[in-house]
């Protein structure tokens, strides 16, 4: 199974590199953007035919090193 995991900042956490990249794509005449923010997108293959156990394995790599629990969130999806 293929694992596809976002990572991105929790919600009242700053940002400066999200507010870095808004202010260039200001400069570069983009007046309609707000609220940038930046994260990570991995793809990682999981050999396992067994839903259930692909799942508890991408969430455990997450928890333990994909994500920074105390001020990222993740999502993933399994295909």
């Amino acid at each position: 199974m293929k694992a596809k995991i976002h990572v991105t900042l929790k919600q009242g956490i700053l940002d400066p590199q999200g507010k870095a990249i808004e202010h260039a794509l200001d400069s570069l005449g983009f007046k309609n953007t707000t609220n940038m923010r930046v994260g990570k997108y991995m793809e990682v293959d999981v050999n396992e035919t067994d839903r259930a156990k692909a799942e508890s394995q991408v969430k455990a790599m997450c928890e333990k090193l994909l994500a920074n629990t105390v001020i990222e969130e993740y999502r993933y999806e399994l295909q």
